[in-house]
């Protein structure tokens, strides 16, 4: 096992307590030790929640591995079932309480409760908590929406369909819902259920009684998905709706899985293209960009980064090893070697020897773009307490193309905008020791010691004067200039880079 100071995803019963957490009346006993309760600090801190999640944990001791732990578990199941009265149940073991074997699955089978209560076999030390996520919706929707289930009631006047894969700590999944509802409604396709956020075990049985399912996020819903297109004859959906041109297709394919004519969209459109092919757009061109997130999220964005902002994919990758092969196809389109990997140092090591322009990414990537001096924009679950906004700030359908141009160009901008202050460093308003001008002062401030945009140069000097004439190189080509000088300094057995040695490397391979 590899130690590891971030994370890319949790163990599997994070994903299991994402379900329980997006869902209504449904209940999670967790077999967990004292200490593996921090998730509730993910939900109630970075998602910003009003209650905790419906979570009761046994919370064993270390004084009570001598005994018996089995009791202890089903003490607290029923007392949970007591006290909250969930319309189902689930229950599992944290990575923990895994090593001791209690079997809450089993344990739970020998108790008669009155309610649903579906084990969940989650190997944490295999899994992660997407696969744990997906795992746990399965578990529901085999569980509860079985043929004697099926509701009987007759189909509606319109075609409707089931939207799956939102859940609790999801980048963005309560405005893609909203967002997506609408433009569903704008087909003239119905929604019979939305799970798992905001469903209950009770509408989890009604599934059966749409047409086809909408799969929004495949990590989460697809597992469900082919067991209702198996068991059901559903079929679901295979776009992902993140750009202009995904929606487009999305719209297409969810009009022929419903049997209806493709509706007009003249007044349901994006702004994205038209600021794409603005004059402003033009310094966006040809931009290089590395992207890393989920699967789902970062072959979106490629596709919108590449047809329709001009970028230049130049990386992409993902951690959840279950969806590694769409992930290759993506990146051989693009013509880049496809990084998939869990160690965010090897995430890191790649960016830098790309030197991209911008970075599109996690939680964790941002914390890179920092340390490289390099634009980011999350597109990406891990994500942090800003990436759960108050405002509607979608990824899918039309408003989220609006929303993910903003939040990609504006980076950049504010990049060509320090280097537009960088070529007026010497002017009396703008040098490094000028206050503020824009509130009156041009008192002197504090002289902030920034390190080198790079650690490529170990074993390098730079001299403070070709320090300082590196900085009046362009923020977008800066990473380049400082290799190729290294490079130089190396080829001439250099330890130390000067002003001259600055332009000496620049003649060369000015030439």
């Amino acid at each position: 096992m590899q130690l590891t100071v971030w994370t890319y995803e949790g163990p599997p019963h994070i994903g299991a307590m994402r379900i329980a957490t997006a869902m209504e009346g449904l209940h999670y006993v967790l077999h967990a030790p004292q200490g593996d309760t921090y998730a509730d600090l993910l939900f109630t801190m970075i998602e910003r929640r009003g209650k905790r999640p419906p979570v009761t944990y046994t919370t064993f001791e270390a004084r009570d591995l001598g005994s018996d732990t089995a009791e202890i578990f089903i003490r607290a199941l029923t007392d949970a079932a007591e006290r909250f009265q969930p319309e189902a149940i689930i229950v599992g073991a944290s990575c923990t309480a895994e090593l001791i074997q209690d079997d809450p699955g089993g344990l739970a089978k020998t108790m008669d409760l009155g309610i649903p209560v579906i084990p969940l076999e989650l190997p944490s030390y295999s899994k992660k908590e997407n696969w744990g996520a997906s795992e746990t919706f399965y578990r529901l929707v085999r569980g509860l929406a079985a043929p004697e289930r099926r509701p009987n009631t007759g189909r509606l006047a319109r075609p409707v369909c089931n939207i799956l894969g939102p859940t609790a700590l999801g980048f963005r999944h309560r405005d893609d819902v909203r967002e997506i509802t609408g433009l569903l409604a704008h087909c003239g396709i119905g929604v019979n259920v939305i799970a798992p956020l905001g469903a209950t075990p009770t509408d989890l049985t009604r599934l059966p009684a749409a047409d086809f399912n909408v799969v929004l996020y495949p990590e989460i819903a697809e597992a469900a998905a082919r067991y209702l297109e198996k068991q059901f004859g559903q079929r679901y959906t295979r776009t992902v709706p993140i750009g202009v041109g995904a929606t487009m297709d999305f719209v297409a394919e969810v009009c022929e899985l419903a049997g209806v004519a493709m509706p007009d969209l003249s007044d349901y459109q994006s702004n994205l293209p038209w600021w794409s092919r603005s004059v402003d757009s033009n310094y966006l061109t040809g931009k290089r960009v590395f992207i890393f997130g989920d699967a789902t999220h970062a072959i979106a964005a490629a596709r919108v980064a590449s047809e329709e902002l001009a970028f230049t994919v130049a990386g992409l990758g993902c951690y959840n090893r279950e969806y590694a092969r769409p992930l290759r196809e993506a990146a051989a389109k693009y013509g880049v070697e496809p990084l998939i990997t869990e160690d965010y140092l090897e995430v890191e090591a790649a960016i830098a020897a790309a030197q991209p322009e911008l970075i599109l990414g996690t939680q964790m990537e941002r914390h890179i773009a920092k340390r490289l001096g390099i634009p980011c924009a999350v597109i990406s679950a891990p994500v942090h307490v800003q990436d759960f906004p108050a405002r509607y700030a979608p990824q899918m359908g039309f408003e989220g193309a609006n929303v993910l141009f903003d939040t990609w160009v504006h980076p950049l901008l504010m990049g060509l905008e320090e280097h537009l202050l960088g070529m007026f460093r010497e002017d009396f308003e703008f040098h490094d020791e000028a206050g503020a001008s824009h509130l009156g002062g041009h008192g002197a401030v504090a002289q902030l010691e920034t390190a080198p945009a790079a650690e490529a140069g170990e074993g390098l000097h730079w001299m403070p004067e070709a320090e300082n004439e590196l900085k009046k190189i362009p923020f977008f080509v800066r990473g380049k200039a400082r290799r190729n000088t290294e490079a130089f300094a190396r080829d001439q057995h250099l330890e130390t880079i000067t002003l001259e040695t600055l332009y000496d490397a620049k003649a060369r391979y000015g030439r």
